[in-house]
């Protein structure tokens, strides 16, 4: 770990403004949270600044506010959820910045939680504009980032304060650097990556990145449909990004001159008309799809075939959905793949989003070396990018 982490500085008695990434699923209605993950996954961090005498100010995004108050996206259900998972009081603030606030930080007493208002009410965060970055630092004598899942945001409370506090790492932050810098530099091999979702634009940069280092490549869901049709497959009427299809032709070359495997299906569930609930499916070969279908899901020859191949892997990463898992019916490929994948003896790393949503669900996430908080991040990150985010903490001495 080449950054500073919270463990490096002097806390007791300080102000220490900590960014957590509470962008949690919440029913807006209800009020209750359907999976409370990435909160639970920032309690060592909290736990160690009220544990070393901190006066802690917690600050977070919730939703996509947009610049303005939107009262369904307070953060008052998500501190209070906090509270009861802590055991401890967490005073909720009815904004970020202002006098008021200012104020009631200096209020504050050693091992005290207080809880900022959704810092995307203010437009000024996602413009990362130096002004309300400096009134956030103005709360506080410290800083620490422990919201891996903004890391690759340019906003005011993840890089802009920076400029005006001193700056370490969080302990989930440490976690996720180490973990998913130890894939890039000293994995164990066998080496498989698996990658699904929707579009091969948003994986690209990470398979270029990836092929050098890996030894098995496995790709699922909707993309699969760019990768079969460059190799002059009929996909019917799937989702085609036709102006990736060159590009998706070089992967598969590089693929050859680096002796990587890159595995596509071999069969996959297939609907006509309406990618809905009860639509009627069946299993096609990739060879034969017909033309009026779509691609839903791997088909069960493909799950055999990419569990058969993981098993001799001792490194695994997994970023995105073998099929329209949201839809039951097909989602069998991807929770198959999740299922097996926990079992095995090996370093199961799942990339964030979609997989680590699936994971979760299915309670599989103890069985799982690691899952990661930043589905966006982690993208960013396996592509070989700088995160912003990690880039504006202070350095640990070589």
């Amino acid at each position: 770990m080449l950054k500073k982490t919270v463990r490096d500085i002097e806390v007791e008695g300080e102000k220490v403004l900590v960014r957590v990434d509470f962008n949690v699923p919440l029913n807006t209605n209800t009020g209750v949270i359907s999976d409370d993950s990435r909160i639970r996954a920032s309690l060592p961090t909290i736990q160690y600044l009220v544990d070393h005498k901190a006066k802690i100010i917690l600050c977070s995004h919730f939703g996509r506010p947009k610049g303005k108050i939107v009262e369904q996206l307070r953060m008052a259900p998500i501190a209070r959820h906090l509270s009861q998972l802590i055991g401890l009081p967490v005073d909720i603030m009815p904004d970020c910045v202002g006098k008021d606030i200012r104020n009631k930080v200096e209020t504050l007493k050693e091992k005290d939680i207080m809880f900022l208002e959704n810092v995307r009410f203010h437009p000024e965060e996602e413009a990362n504009d130096p002004h309300f970055a400096r009134e956030l630092a103005n709360l506080a004598d410290v800083y620490v980032n422990d919201a891996f899942g903004t890391a690759h945001r340019t906003h005011a409370s993840t890089v802009g304060v920076t400029k005006y506090l001193p700056a370490v790492a969080g302990l989930l932050m440490e976690k996720e650097l180490e973990i998913m810098g130890n894939l890039l530099h000293d994995p164990g091999h066998p080496f498989a990556c698996v990658i699904g979702g929707a579009k091969v634009s948003d994986k690209m940069g990470l398979l270029q990145n990836m092929l050098k280092r890996i030894d098995l490549l496995l790709v699922g869901g909707g993309m699969a449909a760019t990768f079969l049709k460059a190799q002059g497959y009929g996909v019917g009427c799937s989702l085609v990004e036709e102006d990736k299809l060159s590009l998706s032709q070089l992967l598969l070359q590089e693929a050859a001159e680096w002796n990587v495997p890159l595995l596509l299906p071999t069969d996959v569930v297939v609907v006509e008309g309406k990618i809905e609930t009860g639509a009627l499916t069946r299993i096609a070969p990739t060879t034969n799809i017909p033309t009026n279908s779509c691609i839903v899901d791997i088909g069960p020859q493909t799950i055999e075939l990419f569990c058969n191949e993981l098993r001799r892997c001792r490194t695994i990463i997994w970023n995105g959905p073998m099929g329209v898992y949201e839809t039951p019916e097909f989602s069998r490929g991807t929770r198959s793949l999740a299922s097996f994948i926990s079992t095995l003896n090996a370093t199961t790393v799942i990339g964030g989003g979609s997989s680590a949503e699936v994971v979760q669900e299915m309670g599989l996430t103890d069985k799982m070396t690691h899952v990661s908080t930043g589905g966006g991040a982690s993208l960013r990150f396996f592509e070989g990018a700088v995160l912003p985010g990690v880039e504006a903490l202070q350095n640990r001495a070589s």
